[in-house]
């Protein structure tokens, strides 16, 4: 029998799994909650995720194609980016406005620097600041359109949309919200993010089949819950636990603790980097909700948490073993030295003084 020894650049293990293949996983883990926002907004939430999807998979066809590049749509990441612009939009939102942001996401965001992997903040989020800054009376109007599923506080079966507060803007007082209605997602709010449960499904799911690890999002929510619980018992807060529970299911909090921080690109690979990355995120989403003037935070926190990644990175990368051992051993001799050296000028001076 003839044995060849096949000889080939690291790495030596390969994995089956391609980029497609993980982002139809994502968009089947989102895809419960777009279900939910359709459900409770209508068929223009629908339309605006549609739209977004498009907008940002044409972007991407169009800058590769006129730049001569290889088009790379068929990977799947654009979608998902419009995706989760689409879901950050209020449900009665203007057409024009998810596009623009799939656009600016897809050609400024991702492919400037260079494309899939490449980039330094999360795109679908840079958009969605972006059009924040742009466009803040539209991107704040949550009017929700007539949907099959009751949205908590319409007044009538003849109205054709209802404006009234977030449950942010209540918690922001310190007022409680209906729990429950926050948890499964039948309230005021961007078009994907209502619905706790459908997001926390979605998340668990990618978790169980090894797309994401629990690490960032386990750590983000814990370390806010534990500072928001802190928080509402020194301002004396009636129920803090219940408090605590809705700021969890509110606003954006659960989509971007699932979908966004554990971005592969925008976040640290190192397992005590990824811990650190999401304390980090706790802490400033804590500071942006409780301490700030502003009831949401967590597009910001992760953004500017991205940028924070390289540094991250330096300090907890991983040393081999042997490495390792040798710089223990160096610092031994070095502690060694030291005392030789200190004993020896003791013993200067004392015959000196003698």
């Amino acid at each position: 029998m003839n044995h060849k020894l096949q000889v080939s650049p690291s790495p030596h293990t390969r994995s089956t799994i391609t980029t497609a293949s993980i982002m139809a996983l994502v968009v089947c883990a989102l895809l419960p909650s777009c279900i939910a926002g359709v459900l409770f907004f209508g068929e223009h939430a629908l339309v605006v995720l549609v739209l977004s999807c498009a907008s940002a998979a044409g972007s991407e066809y169009l800058y590769e194609k006129l730049l001569h590049k290889p088009v790379t749509i068929s990977d799947g990441s654009a979608v998902v980016t419009g995706l989760l612009i689409g879901m950050n939009m209020p449900p009665k939102i203007a057409w024009w406005i998810p596009c623009l942001g799939s656009a600016f996401a897809i050609i400024v965001i991702k492919q400037l620097y260079g494309g899939l992997g490449q980039n330094f903040m999360n795109p679908a989020l840079g958009a969605r600041c972006f059009l924040l800054i742009s466009f803040a009376g539209r991107m704040t109007d949550f009017t929700t359109g007539r949907g099959i599923l009751p949205v908590v506080g319409e007044v009538a079966a003849t109205t054709d949309a209802l404006s009234g507060a977030t449950p942010l803007a209540y918690l922001k007082t310190g007022s409680l919200f209906d729990l429950r209605s926050m948890f499964f997602g039948n309230t005021a709010g961007c078009i994907g993010e209502t619905s706790a449960l459908a997001l926390l499904a979605g998340g668990l799911f990618l978790v169980a089949v090894h797309v994401i690890r629990i690490r960032i999002p386990g750590t983000y929510l814990g370390t806010f819950a534990l500072l928001t619980l802190v928080t509402a018992l020194l301002r004396g807060y009636h129920e803090p636990v219940i408090y605590t529970l809705q700021q969890l299911c509110a606003g954006g909090l659960m989509l971007g603790a699932w979908f966004m921080a554990t971005d592969y690109v925008t976040s640290p690979i190192t397992g005590r980097g990824q811990i650190i990355f999401g304390f980090l995120l706790g802490v400033l989403t804590w500071i942006f909700r409780l301490i700030g003037t502003s009831a949401e935070g967590v597009s910001y926190s992760i953004i500017f948490c991205n940028l924070l990644v390289p540094v991250i990175e330096h300090y907890t990368r991983p040393v081999a073993a042997g490495v390792a051992r040798q710089s223990r051993e160096a610092r031994r001799l070095r502690r060694e030295k030291a005392r030789e050296a200190r004993r020896l000028k003791a013993a200067d001076r004392k015959e000196k003084s003698v």
